[in-house]
C-alpha cells in the first residue's frame, strides 16, 4: 500500500534547485551553440534528449526505497567495472581517447556512471566497518581496492581527470566515516613521498598543463591558449555580463571547448560577475541542502551516500570554476548540469534521485 508520507516528505527545494541550474546549463548551452557552428549547434538539442532521459532516470531511482541499494551496490559496481574493461577491448576513440561505448546511435562514458557506483559501494562497506574509535589500515584495504580497479582502468583511457575525481570522492567519503590518527597520519606521508613518483608516470600533455597552470604565458598559442581565453571570457563580462549571445570570446571562436569543459566562461561572459556568481551561490545551496539531507538520515548508507553526492557535485563544481579561473590545471572535468554531455546528464540526474529517495524515506523505518 502506498505510503501518503512519500508525498509530505517529498524534497520539493532539491527538485528546485536542481530544475534552476539545468535551466542555466540549457540557456548557457543554447548561447553557446548558436554561435558556433552546426555541429556545436546540434549538441543543444542532443542535451536537451539527455536531460529527458536523465528525468525519466530520476524518477525511477526514487519510486522504490534507497535500501534495496544497499542490497545491489556490489553488482552495480561490478558491471561498471565491466563496462569500463569493455571501453578498453571495443571503446569509441574521441580526441585520442578511448572513453566511450557505442550503443547503437548513443555513446555512453562508463568512467561517469562509476562515479555513483563508487559512492554506493563505499557507502555500504563503511556502514558495516565504521566505527567511533576510526578504522585502521586493515580496514581501509578493501576501499582501496574498490577505488584503485576503476581508476587504473580510467587512467589507461586516458582520463586521469575523472579517475582522480574518483580517488577524491573515496576520500572524502573515508574522511567523513572517521580514520585512526596513526592511520591517517601513515597516509598523509605516503602521499607526499609518492607525488614526485605520480609526476614520473604522468604523459607529456598531463604534464604540460600543470606547468602551464604555474605559467600559462609559457605557451600562449599552445597548452597555454585554453585558461589564457577563458580568464579573456570571465573578465570581459565584468558585473552584469554582454547579455545571451553577447558574447564575443564564444561568438568568435576564441574560447575552445565552449560548449563543455569552458561553459562556465561563457555563462561569466554573458550573465557577468553577478549571474556567475548566483550560480556558485545554487551550488553551495545543492551541497549545505545535500549535507542537512545526510544529517537527518537515520542509518548509516543512507547518510554515506548523501554525503558522496555531496562530494561529487562539491567537487566537479569547485575543480572546474576553479580550472577555468585559472586556480587549478585544467582537467577533463564537466560543470554538473551545466556542461555538455550525456554520461555526466546522467549521472548527476540519477545522483538527485537517490537524494530525493533518501529524503523522502529519512523518517521512515522499513
Amino acid at each position: 500500500m502506498f505510503d501518503r508520507r512519500l508525498i509530505q516528505n517529498f524534497d520539493w527545494v532539491l527538485l528546485l534547485v536542481t530544475l534552476l541550474l539545468v535551466a542555466s546549463g540549457l540557456i548557457t548551452l543554447y548561447s553557446a551553440a548558436r554561435s558556433g557552428t552546426p555541429v556545436i549547434q546540434a549538441f543543444y538539442f542532443r542535451q536537451l534528449m539527455w536531460f529527458g532521459a536523465g528525468t525519466m532516470v530520476m524518477i525511477g531511482s526514487f519510486l522504490f526505497s534507497y535500501r534495496k541499494l544497499d542490497q545491489y551496490a556490489y553488482v552495480v559496481y561490478i558491471c561498471c567495472i565491466l563496462m569500463l574493461v569493455a571501453v578498453l577491448i571495443a571503446g569509441k576513440y574521441v580526441a585520442g581517447s578511448k572513453r566511450w561505448l557505442a550503443l547503437g546511435p548513443v555513446s555512453l562514458q562508463p568512467s561517469e556512471l562509476v562515479k555513483v557506483a563508487i559512492i554506493m559501494v563505499l557507502a555500504r562497506y563503511y556502514s558495516r566497518t565504521a566505527t567511533i574509535k576510526g578504522m585502521g589500515f586493515r580496514a581501509l584495504l578493501a576501499p582501496i581496492l574498490l577505488t584503485a580497479i576503476p581508476f587504473v582502468l580510467i587512467v589507461k583511457q586516458p582520463d586521469l581527470g575523472t579517475a582522480m575525481m574518483i580517488v577524491i570522492i573515496a576520500a572524502t567519503m573515508t574522511a567523513f566515516s572517521k580514520i585512526e590518527k596513526r592511520t591517517l597520519i601513515g597516509i598523509i606521508i605516503c602521499g607526499l613521498v609518492t607525488v614526485p613518483m605520480v609526476w614520473m608516470f604522468l604523459k607529456g600533455y598531463q604534464k604540460q598543463r600543470i606547468l602551464t597552470f604555474l605559467e600559462p604565458d609559457l605557451d600562449p598559442l599552445g597548452a597555454g591558449y585554453h585558461i589564457i581565453q577563458s580568464k579573456i571570457a570571465i573578465g570581459s563580462g565584468m558585473l552584469f555580463g554582454k547579455g545571451m549571445m553577447g558574447g564575443t570570446q564564444n561568438s568568435l571562436s576564441f574560447l575552445p571547448e565552449h560548449h563543455t569543459d569552458f561553459i562556465f566562461s561563457v555563462l561569466s561572459e554573458d550573465w557577468g560577475f553577478v549571474g556567475a556568481g548566483l550560480i556558485l551561490v545554487g551550488f553551495l545551496f545543492l551541497i549545505v541542502w545535500t549535507l542537512n539531507i545526510a544529517h537527518g538520515c537515520r542509518d548509516a548508507f543512507g547518510a554515506l551516500m548523501a554525503v558522496g553526492i555531496a562530494a561529487l557535485i562539491g567537487w566537479e563544481a569547485f575543480i572546474n570554476t576553479g580550472m577555468v579561473m585559472g586556480l587549478l590545471p585544467v582537467v577533463g572535468i564537466p560543470l554538473p548540469f551545466i556542461s555538455y554531455g550525456g554520461s555526466s546528464v546522467i549521472s548527476m540526474m540519477l545522483s538527485i534521485g537517490i537524494l530525493m529517495n533518501i529524503s523522502m524515506r529519512q523518517f521512515m523505518f522499513e
